[in-house]
């Protein structure tokens, strides 16, 4: 009888290395995510988690090794060929226009799938108008998913801090990725917004079919959703495991997880 084949991993890096000048951020770490997981990144404070995601992403090259999404070498594309190609990121803070309402910023996410120029745009040609009727109701439906319809209208700036993180999920999903990479999604909210959002993640794992690699502080997050976890420290990989075996790493408790238990 023979084993059932495993599919390829949907995001593959190999021997990524990143320096900067003689400071070395990453070294030698290589990862494979899944069609359908949702993984962690955890480590301490300048251990290389959002470098990773910014080599991962396109917004930073590699000084050696490689990094591929479904099948492509992306390693070397400029960010908005890897945005297009499916691999969307969220950062630390919120990069959102706080005097536009909820519903535009979230549009805005939809830019990359508009093919309306700012001539054909401004005489309102018809083939215009449908593709605006068309975009708003994605931006809608995600609305909707994010239960953020009674704030569709609500300059951002207005808006609380978990809201605001909430919004700029939207916007990510605005692109219609096929992997998403979350950095610090719950920094700053008290325990109720981390609730909410935790529930949104699960959910565009399982509903929407799309992988999750999210770096987080919030062990308790991390050990309630996380498939896998990846532990990185000074740059290097120490971990590569479920968060229960995770727990009971020596190496990981003496570097990370012995102030966080």
């Amino acid at each position: 009888m023979t084993e059932a084949r495993q599919p390829p991993a949907m995001l593959e890096a190999r021997d990524l290395t990143l320096k900067f000048g003689g400071v070395t951020a990453l070294s030698e770490i290589s990862v494979d995510i899944g069609h359908h997981e949702l993984v962690a990144l955890i480590g301490p404070n300048g251990a290389g988690k959002s470098s990773l995601l910014n080599v991962l992403s396109g917004f930073y090259r590699p000084s050696q090794g490689t990094v591929r999404f479904e099948g492509n070498d992306i390693g070397r594309w400029p960010v908005h060929r890897v945005a297009q190609a499916g691999l969307a990121r969220t950062f630390q803070g919120t990069h959102l226009l706080p005097h536009m309402s909820v519903l535009d910023n979230i549009l805005v996410g939809r830019y990359m799938h508009m093919k309306s120029t700012l001539t054909t745009a401004f005489f309102y040609y018809p083939f215009a108008h449908r593709e605006e009727v068309a975009q708003r109701a994605v931006a809608e439906e995600i609305l909707g998913f994010l239960e953020l319809e009674h704030l569709r209208h609500h300059p951002v700036g207005t808006l609380g801090y978990g809201m605001r993180k909430r919004v700029d999920l939207g916007r990510a999903l605005a692109m219609e990725p096929r992997m998403l990479l979350l950095d610090e999604p719950m920094a700053g909210m008290n325990t109720e917004e981390k609730e909410d959002l935790a529930r949104f993640i699960l959910d565009i794992r399982e509903s929407r079919k799309i992988p999750v690699v999210l770096v987080e502080h919030d062990m308790g997050v991390v050990m309630d959703i996380a498939d896998r976890v990846i532990v990185l420290n000074f740059g290097r990989k120490i971990a590569d495991a479920t968060p229960a075996a995770v727990q009971k790493d020596e190496h990981v408790i003496s570097a990370y997880l012995g102030g966080h238990q």
